[in-house]
Parts: structure tokens; C-alpha cells; sequence
């Protein structure tokens, strides 16, 4: 069986739960083609709306959140109250498998443990791999990178410490910053690539290379290898401290970045990310690193001292910068303001090119109201935490996409897309998706290189001649309270 799946590594969905693990990771590549495959029909909507050059059954006004929002009745309406959610992400932590509670780790772990979560992710590949050249990489370069997991230096127990990250990091699916494709020449999908982690987040250290420069870490969402320059060491209780810390300012824009400041490198320009909460730096001077606050939220930063453990210092935030002093309310409105933020953004996989994938965007939008969301589609689909629908059949399929509302969340093989209303009977996603083809007027197929987060309506998207998406939908969540 494993040799089997080892076979098609090459083709594993683009989302799927983790993201590294050859022999597990099945079809990844080619879904991605495939999913890409957007055969849109190149007749108008229902509604007789113009088709556009570019995308079919596209204006230019419904680019806006504002087109959306007009069509909406009540979209102020409350979907889940604070404490709702509170409750809600409590359940996902406490019943979802991907999800981590740092909180409860012991103090300690066993060397099976650590084990089982590294080998599980780091898997080594048996299929070419090739650099950003095209060329093959040689298999002793492989065996270096696998040999650098350091299986052998875990001992019986392993002390648990901990760390938070203080620059957007690369989660990494082996210790190794070298890029790795599974087919010469497509150079986004780095089969190391797994995630990224944003400053502030808290990580438990249960492992480091043999070189020494990276960390195996476990977070709320994910275990994996990351940079250990990207990790401050402190104790646990500075960890949860920094944390818990209060008041904060929730970043709600796509991405905000830290003010230039020469006096303070280890803060200046620091990129944080929608969906981040930092504590505010209470007690801060008039003047933070050589400017007048009061144009700007002083905030508290983890910083990297020479020695590798945990520092604090204040960095400033511009008040123009979209952030909130709580997460946004959870209402239709906002999902579309916070999802059409990312309009356009290129697609990254794994939170690649400083960027984010499809289960990433669908989750940076929910977690500025809030609301968290396991990492990879699979897991995001399948969670038991989640109120969700699975239909079996192409009758059920057709019934939950006439009930879909605005925020849905809409699920095929490797893909994820959030719902933003209707044109007539045509429902309309938003989605970061890598790449597609589209009808010409002749009925070939032509590509369509979409590649970043973009509109598209539903129904006509097709995989091929014979396969629509809507006949590969496998769930559908709807953000609600969990029964």
C-alpha cells in the first residue's frame, strides 16, 4: 500500500491535511491542474450579464464587497456572538485531531511521541524531485536533508519548551530552507512548503536538526519544521503571558507592517498578517523608538535576543492601518469586506510567496472575526466540529448548493471556496486558486491563468468535458454553532 501511494505522490490534492508526507500525500499535484481546470461555460448568466474577456459570467462591479453586500437583507445580523465562538473554538480544540492545545501539553513527552509527529510529516520522497533549475536533485542531497531530522538524538523523554515567533515563518515539512518540485519547471508548488506562522504565535519546541538551525515545533494547528532564528525561547509562563496579555489590537487588514524605525531593527517593518492579535505595550513612553505615539497603537512585539531567548519590545502600529480592538463581529458583512481584502493576492501555496492557498484565505478571513479553522481543506471539511453537510449524492449535491448562503464554505478534493451571494439562481465563490482554463468562444479550451484570489460564478466551473466542480463537492460548513 505505501509503495502505492508513493507512486502518486505527484498528483496529492493541493489542500489536503499535511502537507509533506510523500507516501501519504496522493494526487496533490495534479488536483491542483485539475481543480485549476475552470471550464467555464461562455454563455451569460441567468440574469443576461455580460461575460468579461477575461472570466466569464464576470462584471467589473461584482469585484466589490460592495455589490455583495446591497443584495444581502440584514447583513449586520449577528451569525455567532463572542461568546458563541468562544464556545465554538473550544469544541474544535478539544474534539479535532489537527488541533493542539499548548495548554495541556505535559511538561514532558516521550520519544514515540516526537517520533510519530515528525516522521508522520517527514516522510522521505521515493519519486524525482527537481531544484528551480528543472534539474533532478541528486539523492544524496535527499539523504543529507532527511539525515538532518535527527531521529537518532531523541531521547526517551524530551522536555517540552517554548517559544514564540517573531517573523512571519516558513512551516517546512523537512529541515531545510532548499526548494523541492515534483515536476521540472512548475516552481510554485514547493513540495516543502507546508504552512507559515505569524508573529506573536505561540509554539511548543519538542525537537531541533542536526545542524542545529532548525526547530520541530507544535502549534495550535500544525507540527512542523521551522527556522530556529524565526523562534524566541522563553518559559511557558512568558508564553501564555504574552498571550493572554490585554488590551490588543486585532489586525483586520490583509497584511499591516510594523513603522520604520532605525532605532529598533528587530521591530521595524515587521509584516503581520489578517487575523493577528497583539497586546497592546500598556505603559509605553509618549515617543516609541524615535516617534510620537499618538498617531499610531503602541504594541508588544517578541523579540530575539543574541542568545536565542525571549525579549519584548514596543513597536508601533499606524492608526490608519485596518485594525480593531476586538475581533470584527461575525456577520455577512464583514465575512465579504474581509475575504475581498485578499482580491487579487497571488496564490501561495502553503502560505508561500508571503502570501496564502485557499484553506489559508478562508481561514485568515474567519479568524479576524475570530473564529478558527483547522489548516488544510481536508481537515477544515471533515472536522467534527464543524457544522457541516456531506452530500453522498448528485440529488443531496443539488439541494446543498440551492440552501448555500454568503460565508459558506464549499468543498471539493483539494479546494475550498466561500460563498458571496447569488445572480439569479447562480451562486458566486470567492477563492485563492493556482490556475484554470476557460471555454472560447469556439468551445476549446483555453488557459486561464487565474493564480491568486479571484470571482468566479459556481455552476459552470468543470474540471473537464465530463466533470463538473458541483459534482465533486464532498461538504459543506456553514459557520454556526455546532449541534
Amino acid at each position: 500500500m505505501r509503495a502505492q501511494q508513493i507512486q502518486v505522490v505527484a498528483m496529492r490534492s493541493a489542500e489536503h491535511p499535511r502537507r509533506t508526507r510523500f507516501p501519504r500525500r496522493a494526487a496533490r499535484g495534479a488536483n491542483i491542474v485539475l481543480l485549476g481546470v475552470l471550464c467555464i461555460a461562455s454563455n451569460a448568466m441567468a440574469t443576461g450579464t455580460q461575460a468579461t474577456a477575461l472570466v466569464p459570467g464576470i462584471r467589473e462591479a461584482y469585484l466589490t464587497p460592495a455589490y455583495w453586500i446591497a443584495r444581502l437583507h440584514h447583513p449586520d445580523a449577528a451569525l455567532l456572538d463572542r461568546a458563541a465562538i468562544a464556545r465554538q473554538n473550544a469544541r474544535l480544540t478539544r474534539l479535532d485531531p489537527t488541533m493542539h492545545d499548548l495548554r495541556t501539553l505535559p511538561a514532558q513527552l516521550p520519544r514515540a511521541q516526537v517520533a510519530e509527529w515528525i516522521t508522520t510529516l517527514s516522510t522521505p520522497p521515493v519519486v524525482p524531485m527537481f531544484d528551480a533549475s528543472g534539474a533532478p536533485v541528486a539523492p544524496s542531497m535527499l539523504d543529507a536533508i532527511v539525515a538532518n531530522r535527527a531521529l537518532d538524538t531523541i531521547p526517551e523523554v524530551q522536555p517540552i519548551r517554548y517559544g514564540l515567533v517573531v517573523r512571519r515563518a516558513a512551516l517546512r515539512g523537512f529541515p531545510s530552507a532548499a526548494r523541492m518540485f515534483s515536476t521540472p519547471g512548475d516552481t510554485d508548488i514547493d513540495r516543502f512548503q507546508e504552512s507559515a506562522l505569524f508573529p506573536g504565535t505561540p509554539v511548543a519546541i519538542i525537537h531541533q536538526s542536526r545542524d542545529r538551525q532548525w526547530l520541530f515545533i507544535v502549534s495550535l494547528r500544525y507540527a512542523a519544521w521551522v527556522a530556529r532564528e524565526a523562534i524566541a525561547e522563553g518559559s511557558r509562563q512568558q508564553v501564555f503571558d504574552y498571550v493572554d496579555r490585554a488590551p490588543a489590537r486585532w489586525i483586520t487588514g490583509a497584511r499591516v507592517r510594523t513603522v520604520f524605525t532605525p532605532e529598533a531593527p528587530s521591530v521595524s517593518e515587521i509584516d503581520v498578517d489578517m487575523g493577528v492579535r497583539l497586546p497592546l505595550a500598556t505603559g509605553a513612553a509618549d515617543v516609541v523608538n524615535g516617534q510620537n505615539a499618538y498617531t499610531a497603537w503602541p504594541v508588544l512585539l517578541p523579540v530575539r535576543a543574541d542568545d536565542g531567548s525571549l525579549r519584548f519590545a514596543a513597536a508601533l502600529i499606524p492608526k490608519i492601518a485596518s485594525t480593531s480592538a476586538t475581533p470584527l463581529p461575525l456577520t455577512r458583512r464583514n465575512v465579504l469586506r474581509q475575504a475581498f481584502r485578499f482580491l487579487g493576492e497571488r496564490y501561495g501555496w502553503g502560505h508561500d510567496y508571503g502570501s496564502r492557498d485557499c484553506s489559508g484565505f478562508v481561514s485568515e478571513v474567519y479568524r479576524s472575526m475570530g473564529v478558527q479553522l483547522p489548516r488544510n481543506t481536508g481537515d477544515q471539511a471533515r472536522s467534527p466540529a464543524l457544522a457541516r453537510l456531506h452530500p453522498a449524492t448528485a440529488a443531496e449535491r443539488q439541494a446543498a448548493l440551492r440552501s448555500l448562503r454568503v460565508g459558506d464554505l464549499v468543498y471539493l478534493p483539494g479546494h475550498v471556496m466561500l460563498v458571496i451571494g447569488r445572480i439569479g439562481q447562480e451562486p458566486y465563490v470567492i477563492h485563492d486558486i493556482h490556475r484554470g482554463n476557460v471555454r472560447d468562444a469556439n468551445g476549446a479550451l483555453r488557459p486561464l491563468h487565474l493564480n491568486a484570489v479571484s470571482v468566479t460564478p459556481l455552476t459552470p466551473l468543470r474540471f473537464d468535458d465530463g466533470t463538473r466542480f458541483v459534482d465533486r463537492v464532498t461538504d459543506i460548513v456553514r459557520i454556526r454553532a455546532a449541534p
